[in-house]
């Protein structure tokens, strides 16, 4: 999402509850597909790529597992915008699952400047067998994936960050046991018009309800989860200091946090700065964010894992519920 108006900026609350209970189906490969946000997929792909992320993390993790299905199989990562957690998590993720993976920086490429964005993805596409991309306008996501003869992953735009959701709903499912019946509280952002009526349309479709209020302790009130994320994104250095002034009422502080549920927990997707949360809930017994980072490992994993072959996880399906 993106700060769409420099106005007193909305808080958005998320209650879920309701939606249709999912039952064990078959489920339709993701080979070959786009992964450009998640209103492309249903809630049963959704599922199935959290089931795999949970299955992968296990076999590797506390199983010890070599598993390298995807030998032989390179990603080409694009980046306009630098990162720790989106890259780290895919080339080591890759590694993991046997493939390589090759980094190419603003200065590497020659996207959208001395050659088209067109050219740029069946040139790179003939070479990798999967792109990632991490960019500002969400249309280059769009433009790569329309022209790419391979597989494109949204690694984050100005408008979408599919990644980061789905590491979002593992950390939460692995802290409470479901998704279903969970209240999210985000803090801080006025989110694009056009995402809210997407947004709206689906909730009404799941069962699902949307809050939007000013009020931040109306919003959080006995919320599971409290998310915020930096004010301040790459490429709006401009506006820090207006959105400082405009956000000061938003920070996410002991006394917001006392009308929370008695199981709150607190997400944010990194990097963080004092000014969106204190100290004290940052690093509280009640945050889950260094779980939350890490599961952006085993979230890409399984996309890359989908969007190559087809996969049928070894382990059961956790509890979702959405």
């Amino acid at each position: 999402m993106i700060l769409s108006r420099l106005t007193r900026p909305k808080l958005i609350k998320f209650y879920v509850w309701g939606s249709i209970q999912l039952t064990q189906k078959y489920y339709s490969s993701f080979v070959g597909k786009n992964f450009a946000t998640l209103k492309d997929f249903d809630s049963n792909e959704i599922q199935k790529f959290l089931w795999t992320a949970n299955d992968l993390k296990t076999r590797f993790k506390k199983d010890k597992e070599c598993f390298q299905p995807l030998h032989g199989k390179s990603i080409g990562l694009i980046f306009q915008k630098r990162s720790t957690r989106t890259r780290v998590s895919t080339e080591t993720g890759m590694g993991l699952l046997g493939g390589q993976s090759v980094f190419l920086g603003a200065s590497d490429v020659h996207i959208g400047v001395s050659e088209s964005l067109e050219d740029s993805a069946k040139v790179l596409s003939s070479m990798f067998d999967i792109l990632l991309a991490r960019v500002f306008e969400h249309d280059i996501i769009d433009t790569l994936a329309a022209a790419s003869s391979v597989p494109v992953i949204n690694g984050l735009s100005d408008l979408y960050h599919p990644l980061q959701i789905l590491a979002d709903f593992l950390t939460l499912q692995e802290h409470f046991g479901r998704l279903k019946d969970l209240k999210l509280s985000w803090v801080g952002f006025a989110p694009d018009e056009n995402v809210i009526k997407i947004c709206d349309k689906i909730a009404s479709q799941t069962g699902s309800l949307l809050h939007y209020t000013h009020d931040p302790k109306e919003a959080v009130h006995q919320a599971n989860a409290i998310i915020t994320d930096t004010w301040v994104s790459m490429g709006q250095e401009k506006e820090k200091e207006r959105k400082i002034k405009l956000f000061a009422d938003y920070i996410v502080n002991d006394e917001l946090v006392k009308g929370a549920a008695p199981n709150w927990v607190f997400m944010h997707c990194l990097p963080r700065y004092p000014l969106e949360v204190t100290d004290s809930v940052f690093y509280a017994k009640n945050s889950v964010v260094f779980q939350e980072a890490e599961n952006r490992k085993w979230t890409v994993m399984a996309v890359m894992l989908h969007l190559l072959q087809d996969y049928s996880p070894v382990y059961p399906k956790p509890n979702f519920g959405f």
